[in-house]
């Protein structure tokens, strides 16, 4: 089973995401926030789904926070966003973000497939 970090705050989007990871077989774990996150990623998730917009941070901060983290500084994390300009996208990848998805642009059942391949 493999371990995921959700990193989202819209409460709805999260729960569909959380069901649908687990229906995969996925042990899922989420944070909205930086202080979750900073707790979630001591439990040594093996990839990470991260959203850039949050309410007290943003992902763009996270995602560093996850790249000098010597635990996580090598599994694949994916920004998972409804930012999607060109300047977000090499921001994200400057940082480490192993791929960039636009919310808008991807089902659930793409994300996942995308998480599997990772």
């Amino acid at each position: 089973m493999k371990k995921l970090l959700i990193v989202e705050d819209d409460t709805f989007l999260k729960n569909m995401e959380v069901t649908k990871f687990n229906k995969k077989g996925f042990d899922v774990t989420y944070a909205s926030s930086e202080e979750e996150f900073d707790t979630e990623l001591k439990k040594d998730p093996e990839c990470i789904l991260l959203d850039l917009m949050l309410p007290e941070t943003d992902g763009f901060t996270l995602l560093t926070k996850a790249r000098h983290n010597e635990a996580t500084k090598n599994i694949p994390i994916i920004v998972f966003s409804n930012l999607g300009t060109a300047a977000d996208i090499e921001k994200a990848k400057n940082l480490g973000a192993t791929d960039f998805m636009i919310k808008a642009q991807f089902t659930l059942d793409e994300i996942v497939e995308r998480v599997q391949e990772l």
